[in-house]
């Protein structure tokens, strides 16, 4: 797997890097499942991209909401099935 890198920004300013693990769409919003580390068990997270076209970069919110979570999580999981990451 390529180490795909992104840097995360909260509101405050804290920037944390972490691996993208893998992308999908759902009823057409970008979705990532990223983790700190690719090298030991880690937690992960999902992250949904709430870009405007106008926005220059991308901006991502993690995801909150149970049940959107829940359908996003067993979409990754899905795609993942065959990985030794879930």
């Amino acid at each position: 797997m390529e180490d795909n890198k992104i840097i995360f920004t909260d509101e405050d300013g804290t920037k944390e890097e972490f691996y993208v693990v893998e992308e999908t769409k759902l009823n057409d919003v970008n979705y990532l499942l990223v983790c700190e580390s690719l090298e030991k068990e880690t937690e992960a997270f999902i992250l949904k991209d709430t870009s405007s076209p106008e926005d220059e970069e991308a901006v991502y919110v993690f995801v909150e909401d149970d049940t959107e979570l829940e359908a996003v999580a067993d979409i990754f999981a899905e795609l993942l099935e065959d990985e030794d990451l879930i």
